[in-house]
């Protein structure tokens, strides 16, 4: 698909029409979101509803070398959700197959 058909010519384009859509939200500290997106700025501040947060834990082994261990994934649910735009890694629209 040709992106200038579809009205993306910049990225903040391919946020704008995700809005009112379920993305996927990547922030640091091994957090993922997923949730409806409402509104967002330049600075990648985002406000979601109906989300859902995925934490992985990372608890060592111990005698294992670094880095390796055993993980834990905690999950949460929120009604509503602000996103400090300095913690988004990556922002995925909804998959429009």
């Amino acid at each position: 698909m040709d992106s200038s058909s579809s009205g993306i010519q910049e990225p903040f384009d391919l946020i704008r029409l995700s809005l009112s859509e379920r993305v996927f939200v990547k922030l640091r500290g091994d957090r993922e979101l997923t949730g409806v997106l409402h509104a967002y700025d330049g600075h990648m501040n985002l406000i979601l509803s109906d989300v859902e947060e995925t934490i992985m834990i990372v608890e060592p082994i111990e005698g294992a070398l670094e880095g390796q261990g055993s993980v834990k994934v905690a999950k949460r649910k929120m009604e509503m959700l602000f996103v400090r735009g300095d913690g988004v890694i990556l922002v995925s629209p909804p998959s429009r197959t």
